[in-house]
């Protein structure tokens, strides 16, 4: 009698369970590797950013760069008024003898460019306007300190302090540096009137934007500069 042979049936579709699992487990590893780095580089951004830190003194400069953020009915918002305020000290200190207000239209109803508004304030509070110099096109921080840039140039300014929340001074002297400010001097102050973890949060984001934006200008690749989620407090 002739004994029946054997199939290996479980062994062979084992083997091939295993095969189909293989690029399943592959992608599960890049994908759990892609989180990690994300979650580093996220780390590493709001370090960046909470590394800033508040200088008790300020040297004397030709002029003061105040970046932009929205109007709310043609007025300042919150936070905007805050960084006002702060120029307006150290004009009035005389550590910046003009100060640039930068910022375009925000297109949510108001009638006034960022710079009109933030000079209207100053003027207000009794900055003679032969010392305000308006920059009405920039809708980012970018494009802030790049047309800034230009009227730098023309006006012959050797010296330059940047007004900014403390949050966003790690970004924008980087993007100074990038587009030609030589030296600048960061005016970082934490807010009274913003909600830190909202704003910290946009940031890492605002961050890891430019410098995805400065690697593709590096390369040669046109793009759109606007930020996620244009500062509008």
């Amino acid at each position: 009698m002739k004994r029946a042979l054997s199939k290996p049936v479980r062994a062979s579709s084992g083997l091939r369970g295993r095969r189909r699992r293989r690029p399943l487990l592959a992608l599960f590893r890049i994908a759990a590797a892609l989180v990690a780095l994300g979650v580093l580089w996220c780390a590493y951004i709001w370090w960046a950013i909470n590394s800033v830190s508040i200088p008790k003194t300020i040297p004397k400069a030709d002029v003061a760069i105040v970046l932009g953020a929205a109007l709310w009915n043609d007025q300042p918002s919150p936070g905007l008024r805050e960084r006002l305020d702060r120029a307006y000290a150290l004009y009035k200190e005389g550590k910046a003898d003009k100060l640039i207000v930068t910022g375009g239209l925000d297109h949510n109803g108001s009638k006034l460019t960022e710079a009109e508004g933030m000079r209207r304030y100053l003027m207000d509070l009794g900055v003679p306007s032969d010392k305000l110099l308006l920059e009405t096109e920039a809708t980012s921080t970018y494009e802030n300190l790049l047309f800034s840039k230009s009227i730098i140039d023309r006006e012959r300014m050797r010296s330059v302090i940047i007004v900014t929340h403390d949050y966003h001074s790690a970004r924008a002297k980087e993007i100074a540096k990038y587009v030609g400010i030589e030296h600048p001097v960061m005016a970082p102050f934490k807010s009274k009137v913003l909600n830190p973890v909202y704003n910290q949060t946009r940031e890492v984001l605002a961050y890891t934007k430019w410098k995805i934006d400065a690697v593709a200008m590096r390369l040669g690749i046109e793009i759109d500069m606007p930020e996620i989620a244009y500062f509008n407090h």
